[in-house]
């Protein structure tokens, strides 16, 4: 999966999913990777923290090579939840790298460790809590509003996190490589002086715009073949 995300990004693979009618679940604003320009790919992981460590070991006992743990703290800010051991054992069990909805610690083992993680950020306090474990822990996940399971792709960079039914991926990433192609001849094309408003005809959509207010510019890029916005 990382292998097909390499040469896409987030911004693409978003831009794929409103233009193929696939419904958007990106993670909150704030979500980002401990390892400067870490990505990752691959299938969800899904696991519930309830302030102990075990759930992430049963967790890993059930990965495949190259899943990606998701985890749901809530979004809680007053407690890391993932540190330096749990990554280590992360990359044991062949775990691609560790989304979470919460913090980190133990930052610079990790950027030595180098497994992509992305966190809230770092706290040095670990959980003091142990909270009563739900049946479904290990089955399914929410990352802010989005509830997330293994029938899902988590896609991660330094632009955010997002999630794609995995059903839907191989159509997504095929739309995201073609929207890639487009954007890169465009910006060949500015660079070689000719402008984007001259590429996409802008005066010709200013003047149906004038004679039909409905017609909007992402009607107008799909006329023309542009790309710039879904």
């Amino acid at each position: 999966m990382l292998k097909a995300f390499a040469e896409l990004s987030t911004p693409l693979v978003a831009d794929a999913c409103v233009r193929l009618g696939v419904g958007l679940r990106v993670a909150p604003v704030g979500v980002a990777s401990v390892v400067a320009g870490a990505r990752v790919a691959g299938r969800v992981l899904p696991v519930r923290h309830y302030g102990s460590v075990d759930v992430f070991l049963e967790a890993y006992g059930t990965a495949a090579a190259g899943d990606v743990l998701v985890v749901d703290n809530g979004g809680r800010t007053d407690e890391a939840c993932i540190g330096d051991l749990a990554v280590l054992e992360a990359r044991a069990a062949g775990v691609a790298g560790i989304v979470v909805w919460g913090l980190h610690r133990d930052t610079p083992e990790l950027l030595e460790i180098g497994l992509p993680v992305f966190s809230y950020g770092a706290l040095p306090l670990g959980p003091v809590r142990l909270d009563d474990r739900e049946p479904a822990a290990l089955l399914t996940a929410k990352f802010g509003p989005h509830p997330v399971s293994a029938g899902d792709v988590v896609f991660a960079d330094p632009d955010g996190v997002l999630f794609v039914p995995a059903d839907r991926v191989a159509e997504v990433l095929e739309t995201a490589g073609a929207i890639a192609g487009t954007e890169r001849a465009q910006a060949g094309r500015i660079a070689a002086g000719d402008t984007l408003r001259r590429q996409t005809a802008f005066d010709e959509y200013l003047e149906r715009r004038a004679a039909d207010p409905a017609y909007s510019f992402r009607q107008h890029l799909r006329r023309v073949g542009g790309a710039i916005e879904e």
